[in-house]
């Protein structure tokens, strides 16, 4: 029973970090100064292009971003620049990690390190959806961690995977951190923050909902 002590902490902590990322990131700025771009870059690298890191903040962490940016603390064309680039390298390298481990995954079981559910979803997302899921996964978390994981153990065409990443990551990036940047400092928004947070996570969310339902729906109906 210790040890579940220290790791409520840790996930109450984490929770208070996502949903305060204002705060987090204005202090990084704060400590760190231009620093802070390679920061947001490995973060967004990592959340894209490292099947074990599916828990960072992405949707989140750019409309923060974008609003920070817009308050003084970045330059956000250069912000969203760094973030594409950051974005479409992770994507790039999860699909050639994938590809590399080919149908070896099926025999994966679950553990701390791969999170079998969220690639069995994101599996039968592939099948229904094909190349697109590559750009819809982008607003999709979990689902946006595996996608180019599952599209390289599915060897789809590299060339084919690299436009669509390029497109996806471009929507992606570009859509919610000039978001933030236009809105994020509206009295209102600004003052109810964790609000929009909790807000943009359920959003973003839903669509997985759904298709878990409707798997659920569908097996019972078998």
């Amino acid at each position: 029973m210790e040890f579940f002590g220290p790791l409520t902490d840790l996930v109450l902590h984490f929770i208070d970090i996502v949903l305060h990322l204002d705060k987090y990131l204005a202090v990084l700025m704060q400590n760190y100064g231009a620093w802070i771009y390679l920061i947001l870059f490995l973060i967004i690298f990592c959340e894209t292009g490292l099947i074990v890191t599916p828990f960072l903040p992405g949707d989140s962490l750019l409309f923060v971003a974008g609003g920070l940016a817009a308050a003084g603390g970045m330059n956000v064309h250069l912000l969203v620049l760094l973030l594409f680039v950051a974005a479409v390298l992770g994507d790039n390298l999860n699909f050639w990690i994938g590809r590399k481990v080919g149908p070896k995954v099926f025999a994966w079981e679950q553990s701390r390190f791969f999170n079998r559910k969220a690639f069995d979803h994101t599996h039968e997302f592939f099948e229904r959806h094909g190349g697109k899921t590559i750009v819809i996964a982008r607003f999709l978390p979990l689902v946006r961690t595996f996608a180019p994981f599952v599209a390289g153990v599915a060897q789809m065409n590299p060339q084919r995977f690299l436009m669509l990443n390029i497109a996806g990551g471009a929507l992606w990036i570009v859509s919610l951190t000039y978001l933030g940047y236009f809105f994020a400092n509206i009295p209102f928004i600004k003052n109810n923050l964790s609000l929009f947070i909790i807000g943009i996570i359920g959003v973003s969310l839903l669509p997985v909902f759904f298709m878990w339902l409707k798997t659920r729906m569908e097996a019972k109906a078998a």
